[in-house]
């Protein structure tokens, strides 16, 4: 994997219904999660695949990184 996990991350967002929602602070984005209904951030550069499992396990997806 490259350098950053933030666009794989993305493809696995999308995949499951999850939208952008409008930017944040930074290069931070404010995301939604149909599964739980709630909103999380998506940092812009992720380089941490302890970091990707958690923003998955925020949205109520399973670990994949």
């Amino acid at each position: 994997m490259g350098s950053s996990f933030t666009p794989e991350l993305k493809k696995v967002l999308r995949a499951h219904g999850c939208h952008l929602e409008r930017p944040g602070k930074g290069d931070h984005e404010i995301w939604f999660s149909p599964l739980t209904q709630r909103r999380f951030v998506v940092d812009g550069e992720i380089k941490s695949r302890h970091t990707a499992n958690a923003v998955l396990k925020q949205a109520g997806i399973g670990k994949q990184f």
